[in-house]
């Protein structure tokens, strides 16, 4: 079987000037299980750069808090993993993390690839950990989920162990101490099972939440 690499020219981490166009080109060099891509503005971003296990971690650990506590409280919820979200010739995004809530929970058919937000809603909560992109994604990204329509956009600080979570309103967003889309889960409480995590399994962390 042939393996596709990327160009050896590819710009990564940064955005780059670009059509809709351009940018589907350029995905076609890029095996889809080792980048993720973003497109807005006439611009477009490629993330390639080695995860590791603090941002595995930290990925692995929020799903699992978020489904968790929605099990709890009877939330309905459906969670999707590095999925694409895309507004064609628009804006495109795949977020680490991303959740479909409540009334919205069954909205997307089980075989849908890529979801089209022209055709399906946008998910109520999204979430990227953040190890070196930390700064993309407080600034132009933020900008991205708020013109996607997201209800709900929380950045993990995977060095800092810290969450900053925003609520998107009119196409503007303001800083959230609990969830709006969660049943007004305190943020904070997450943040400590993060620093938690740095010293005991998920399990262990999953008994603290419980109790």
């Amino acid at each position: 079987m042939m393996i596709t690499q990327p160009k050896p020219n590819l710009k990564t981490e940064t955005w780059v000037d670009g059509s809709w166009e351009d940018y589907l080109k350029t995905l076609e060099s890029i095996p889809a299980e080792q980048g993720k891509s973003y497109y807005y503005h006439q611009q477009y971003r490629i993330e390639m750069s080695p995860l590791g296990n603090n941002h595995a971690s930290d990925h692995s650990l929020i799903n699992y808090m978020i489904s968790l506590y929605a099990t709890l409280k009877s939330i309905e919820l459906n969670g999707k993993d590095n999925c694409t979200f895309r507004k064609p010739n628009f804006r495109e995004a795949q977020p680490d993390l991303a959740f479909y809530i409540g009334d919205n929970a069954h909205s997307i058919p089980w075989e849908t690839a890529i979801i089209n937000l022209d055709q399906y809603p946008a998910p109520n909560l999204v979430i990227e950990i953040a190890n070196v992109s930390l700064a993309d994604d407080l600034g132009t990204k933020r900008l991205l989920y708020e013109d996607l329509g997201i209800e709900e956009y929380w950045i993990v600080d995977v060095k800092k162990a810290k969450i900053t979570a925003f609520a998107i309103e009119k196409q503007g967003s303001y800083r959230l101490n609990t969830s709006q889309v969660l049943n007004s889960l305190d943020i904070n409480l997450i943040e400590q099972a993060l620093h938690q995590s740095r010293e005991t399994s998920h399990s262990q962390v999953g008994a603290w939440l419980l109790n």
